[in-house]
């Protein structure tokens, strides 16, 4: 059968949960009052938090429509890493979470006014292919918008938010960062994306503050690594530097 291609004219777009159900909820609530007709999550919604099973309920109260990340394809097939150099345990997801993140779709396909919307969590070729800003060319994000008969790609997996229009602005790339962590800039603030059809593609990065010092208290009951509570705090990453390529690294503090 066909795809089924629901339409809206504005979403909210976020990537990235990281277990943060915190910075969750203030999010969902922020993309409300601007009146977002339908929220869309990019994948990986454990990782770095304490209590991945508290993300569940807010997705389901608020009718959040889900793409499966590589944290969520780990932890439904009980592996033991979730192939992007972080590797958690899965105790704290029950086996009811786990089953529903097997159903999750790799990919979503919606109409945003004229606009063929592609949502994938790291590429629409591999599940964890890092779209970095400084070193993904305009090419490839041609090919891709190409291959799946796409004019806007929305990405996660980096942590990182940026947009490109392509094709004299006709097509776009966004990646919409993550919610889970802030974006290595020091601030704890987090960041979702709003898309709306006017009929020019509107793109606007929304930042939202929530209690992080309540999610990094989580962080260390639980004993999990403190320099995730550090980075929840002082909004500077000291874990996954690794992955960035050097113009990104060079924003950071480490």
């Amino acid at each position: 059968m066909p795809e089924r291609v629901s339409e809206h004219r504005r979403i909210a777009v976020l990537g990235g949960v990281y277990a943060n159900a915190e910075a969750l909820a203030a999010v969902l609530a922020d993309a409300r009052r601007r009146d977002a007709q339908a929220v869309f999550c990019l994948g990986d919604l454990g990782g770095f938090g304490a209590h991945p099973d508290r993300v569940f309920p807010l997705l389901r109260q608020h009718g959040v429509r889900v793409v499966r990340g590589n944290y969520d394809e780990a932890v439904a097939t009980a592996a033991a890493d979730c192939n992007c150099g972080y590797t958690d345990p899965i105790a704290h997801t029950s086996s009811a979470n786990r089953a529903w993140l097997a159903t999750l779709p790799a990919h979503r396909r919606i109409a945003l006014g004229p606009h063929r919307v592609l949502m994938c969590h790291g590429s629409p070729r591999r599940i964890n292919e890092f779209l970095w800003e400084s070193t993904t060319p305009d090419g490839l994000l041609r090919r891709l918008l190409a291959a799946h008969a796409a004019d806007v790609l929305l990405c996660t997996h980096t942590g990182l938010k940026w947009r490109r229009a392509l094709n004299g602005g006709a097509a776009h790339a966004v990646n919409v960062g993550a919610i889970g962590r802030p974006e290595n800039e020091g601030t704890p603030d987090v960041w979702y994306a709003l898309l709306t059809a006017a009929p020019e593609l509107e793109v606007e990065f929304v930042s939202v503050a929530y209690d992080y010092e309540a999610a990094a208290r989580a962080i260390e009951a639980e004993g999990l690594p403190p320099e995730f509570a550090e980075t929840l705090r002082t909004g500077w990453w000291t874990t996954c530097l690794e992955n960035l390529p050097a113009r990104e690294r060079a924003r950071g503090r480490f």
